[in-house]
């Protein structure tokens, strides 16, 4: 038995030999050998308890990679104390750490954010990216492939830096990068801490460089959060949709 979404890879060519990532799944990864006769099979009227046995014949031998990647609906992407496990907080009852220092979220935590109609939407924090993650900096692509589940993103962008917008931009490449066309799937722009005033006077600078609505938010404050969980179940009934 293995969690859902665990992937085999031949450890010779790294090859994707399984993708289990539904219930009941099941994978023959290598095949045993034909059984052999026991003592039983020699009993006779003139022996009845032969003290000779039959070896099986060898089974394949197979030596495997195995991966396992968070299956979530919706990802939360963004650097590091951008605010995301804040934010998860906010939308679910999710508890992963929350600290004011970088690389607070060192695995990927899912909460499930529950609409009125009992319809559950799973999203998970994926640790904080750096630039350069594509090629295996900070954390690296041991997390990116998490993203690789989602089936819509959340960048969560720190409005109170300077030049918010470069954080996007940056984002999309590394998800670019690691997989061609990871960074067009379904998204929204979430802007973190719009408690702060530096973050009230970015907003409309960030709104200005992007063709998508921002949500400003504060995750601390949960401030804002209805209206992103609105557009979240939007994002998840459209791909339902496609």
């Amino acid at each position: 038995m293995v969690p859902l979404g665990t992937i085999l890879k031949s450890a010779d060519t790294g090859a994707i030999m399984a993708d289990l990532s539904k219930e009941g799944e099941i994978c023959v990864a290598a095949k045993g050998g034909a059984g052999g006769h026991g003592n039983r099979f020699f009993a006779s009227s003139l022996l009845d308890t032969p003290k000779i046995a039959e070896k099986g014949a060898d089974g394949q031998r197979q030596f495997l990679l195995v991966e396992l990647r968070t299956m979530a609906h919706v990802g939360l992407v963004g650097f590091p104390n951008a605010g995301k496990s804040t934010l998860l907080r906010a939308v679910s009852r999710a508890r992963p750490k929350v600290a004011a220092y970088p690389f607070t979220t060192l695995n990927p935590h899912v909460g499930i954010v529950e609409y009125e109609d009992y319809e559950q939407v799973a999203v998970a924090d994926i640790p904080g990216l750096v630039r350069g993650a594509h090629l295996d900096h900070g954390l690296g692509i041991s997390f990116l492939r998490h993203i690789e589940r989602c089936i819509c993103l959340l960048y969560v962008i720190d409005l109170s830096v300077t030049e918010p917008w470069t954080q996007l931009t940056d984002l999309q490449f590394e998800l670019e990068q690691y997989k061609e066309g990871l960074s067009k799937r379904l998204h929204a722009i979430v802007g973190n801490k719009i408690d702060t005033q530096q973050a009230k006077d970015n907003l409309p600078l960030l709104q200005e460089r992007v063709h998508l609505p921002v949500f400003a938010v504060s995750a601390k404050n949960r401030t804002n959060i209805e209206p992103l969980l609105i557009h979240l179940r939007e994002l998840y009934d459209e791909h339902g949709k496609r």
